[in-house]
């Protein structure tokens, strides 16, 4: 699960405890007090098997945690191959790069403590993620 996912859990969790207690302290009703502990547990327990559910699960859940392993690492085990229109290979890199998103019409990325720009250019980029 990502550091926001589990941001997310702990505050929702903290939620429903805290207001289990409010009922806890507020009624005197045995019965009251069982079934509202109870089902604060089962939605704690519910909320995190659906989010491990999520991020193990789905697509956009495992791109979530491949951004997450991008960001914290400072990019992926990658290699990136820089073309012209007619195909010829301008460039090829290889190890650890961080690539940027954008919509302008370039690429960039960060490659051995060195910032690389390339414009008008077809980019190729194959990374590692699995393991």
């Amino acid at each position: 699960m990502t550091i926001g996912g589990w941001i997310g859990f702990a505050f929702f969790a903290a939620l429903l405890i805290f207001g289990a207690f409010l009922v806890f302290i507020s009624s005197e009703n045995l019965a009251v007090r069982i079934t509202v502990s109870a089902v604060c547990a089962l939605g704690i327990i519910g909320m995190l098997i659906g989010m491990l559910w999520y991020f193990g699960n789905t697509a956009s859940g495992q791109r979530a945690l491949t951004d997450q392993k991008s960001e914290l690492a400072n990019g992926l085990e990658r290699v990136v191959r820089v073309y012209t229109a007619d195909g010829d290979i301008i460039a090829e890199y290889e190890g650890i790069i961080d690539i940027e998103g954008n919509d302008g019409g370039y690429v960039l990325f960060d490659y051995q403590g060195k910032r690389y720009t390339y414009y008008n250019c077809f980019v190729e980029s194959i990374a590692e993620i699995g393991g």
